[in-house]
């Protein structure tokens, strides 16, 4: 199991340096995955801080793709892809559809329809190749042409059912977040597996981690930042699938053997790669940092 770390807003606001510092700091980490919220562009910070953390993969977790045209989405992405050498692991999503909906003005309806159709179109789009489709959802005509590109993987953010179908098919794997082992095991696994056919998909787990010697204080600040999750229905399903609460309750916390016995158990649910994003203090994400640093190698 390939171990990567979290960057970008899933960590709270940070200045763009502050964010370079972070990924040169976890350059041994086997990934570094950037979130895409309110604040910061996913892509252009890879591009500005990708740079400082060479020979290690560069990934997106995840873009939303509803307000972003496939061939705008394509050529940014190979663009950044030319930036890094290489590196670049899209992660795409259709976003948490309140958000969408309120913000943009854009429909959420048949999310995993809107998304098999835009792949449809990406995918093409990413390896150079010409697209003229005029379908349900939308027009492209046209052609990204960059030399020396290469197209770089593309992993969907799925958790429900008819979502991973889609990833397993025309992706190359899923990404998920705060979604816990048992569902892991018993729900994500087994169905991107059984979607991608002879593939094998990549499994990306995404969780917030915290090395602390203060669990009983850690856990209700993580409920604190991030309680809105518990009233996403995305989200919702998944804590109820596994049985909990809410973020609190899969958030990765103790102390160094506790950590990671707890890793342990992710990993033996099939997943191939962790996205570990370090929450807490200062101190105590550069304490986390630290050890999962350690742990790669």
């Amino acid at each position: 199991m390939r171990i990567g770390m979290a960057f970008g807003d899933v960590r709270g606001r940070a200045p763009l340096t502050e964010i370079t510092r972070q990924i040169q700091e976890a350059a041994g980490v086997g990934a570094a995955w950037v979130s895409h919220g309110l604040g910061w562009d996913a892509l252009t910070t890879l591009a500005v801080a990708g740079p400082a953390a060479p020979g290690i993969e560069l990934g997106t977790a995840v873009v939303p793709f509803p307000q972003r045209h496939p061939l705008v989405l394509a050529a940014q992405a190979l663009t950044v892809q030319a930036a890094v050498g290489n590196r670049l692991t899209l992660g795409i999503g259709a976003g948490i559809g309140r958000m969408v909906s309120s913000m943009y003005g854009l429909p959420t309806d048949r999310p995993a329809r809107r998304l098999r159709e835009y792949l449809e179109v990406l995918r093409p789009l990413l390896r150079g190749e010409p697209v003229d489709h005029h379908g349900e959802y939308y027009t492209a005509a046209g052609s990204i042409d960059l030399p020396g590109v290469e197209a770089p993987p593309v992993l969907i953010a799925a958790l429900g059912p008819a979502m991973l179908k889609v990833a397993g098919e025309l992706a190359d794997g899923t990404i998920t977040w705060m979604t816990g082992p048992r569902t892991l095991a018993n729900h994500v696994v087994p169905s991107i597996t059984r979607a991608s056919g002879s593939r094998t998909p990549r499994i990306v787990a995404g969780l917030a981690v915290c090395l602390t010697s203060a669990e009983d204080a850690v856990r209700p600040r993580l409920a604190k930042e991030f309680a809105l999750a518990k009233q996403v229905p995305e989200y919702r399903a998944m804590f109820d699938r596994e049985g909990v609460d809410g973020p609190a309750d899969v958030l990765i916390v103790g102390d160094e053997d506790s950590v990671a016995k707890q890793l342990d158990r992710i990993g033996d649910t099939g997943v191939t790669d962790l996205m570990l994003a370090p929450v807490g203090t200062a101190e105590e994400q550069d304490r986390t940092t630290a050890f999962l640093s350690t742990v790669v190698r």
